[in-house]
């Protein structure tokens, strides 16, 4: 029996750990697989306050990670697979643990294009992280799905390696920032195909090429290329919260200013709660809250 359970260990649950070990809660942390989340398929992060100039994601992990540890927090590499919101309780692979409160930070995953030769060509020439993948496309032609700020990042990545990389958005203009568009339009290896979609991605045994289509039109046209990089937004990693918590339509769990869930004991931080801005900075003040509601719970004192 523990005082607290965090499930997951990015950004939010890191700051969560951190907050309720400085409250000397004993806590648990269940991450499923390396600590730092979705936020590590990105190499740097510019907009991180206090900081100018880029910083390593990486380091920056490693660092809460850090502080995590210093407080006697238990890190356990496991998965999450049903939650127990009347007994506050999560079950595992190995066994189920349980605790006076538990905080869901669980994150979100890639969102697929689900068009034909997508699962089949994954991790042959598909990806969604080209921090992971971006050095094997030395001097290749690649493209980039989607138009926001991530899609700007990964594509300035890319192109270190890349000879080419065509960014594929289905609008006539990109939603990332200003400051990050005038770099790709400055840089002559990115070029840009918008008003279209991405109907299929073709090819034997790896990515050969991708069936584009303008929107609104009839007429399709093949790009050559040999990476297909995917950044069409997230999905939250609520699968087994599903009919224990209110979600709304996307599958993200509703909270209260709180992070109150709609389980009593139960509170949500990060990506995979339903909110306006999804980035690092907003994930740990997500965590902190989170941590102080939990700790209140626990005391008595929000009572």
């Amino acid at each position: 029996m523990h005082d607290l359970i965090i499930v997951g260990g990015g950004p939010a649950g890191l700051t969560a750990a951190l907050y309720a070990g400085r409250s000397r809660l004993e806590t648990l942390m269940l991450e499923k697989m390396a600590l730092g989340g979705r936020i590590l398929m990105s190499e740097t992060i510019e907009n991180f306050p206090g900081f100018i100039g880029d910083i390593s994601t990486q380091g920056l992990i490693k660092r809460m990670e850090e502080q995590v540890s210093s407080l006697d927090i238990k890190i356990e590499s496991e998965e999450v697979l049903e939650l127990d919101p009347k007994l506050k309780s999560v079950k595992t692979h190995t066994g189920t643990y349980a605790a006076s409160a538990i905080i869901i930070a669980t994150g979100a995953r890639a969102r697929k294009l689900n068009v034909p030769g997508e699962d089949k060509l994954t991790g042959r020439g598909v990806s969604y992280c080209a921090t992971c993948d971006g050095p094997l496309y030395k001097d290749k032609n690649v493209v980039v799905v989607g138009g926001g700020n991530t899609v700007a990042e990964e594509a300035l990545y890319l192109a270190r390696f890349a000879k080419s990389v065509n960014i594929v958005h289905r609008r006539d203009d990109l939603r990332a920032s200003a400051i990050l568009q005038e770099r790709l339009k400055e840089n002559k290896k990115i070029n840009f195909i918008l008003g279209n979609v991405v109907t299929e991605i073709s090819g034997s045994n790896r990515v050969e090429s991708v069936k584009i289509k303008g929107v609104g039109t009839a007429g399709e046209s093949i790009v050559t290329c040999d990476g297909v990089f995917i950044y069409i937004g997230h999905e939250p990693e609520t699968d087994f919260v599903k009919n224990k918590l209110k979600l709304d339509e996307a599958g993200f769990i509703m909270t209260g200013e709180d992070m109150a869930t709609s389980e009593e004991g139960v509170f949500a931080c990060g990506d995979c709660r339903k909110k306006s801005l999804y980035q690092v900075i907003t994930a740990c003040a997500d965590g902190a809250v989170a941590a102080d509601s939990a700790y209140r719970y626990i005391t008595g004192e929000g009572k």
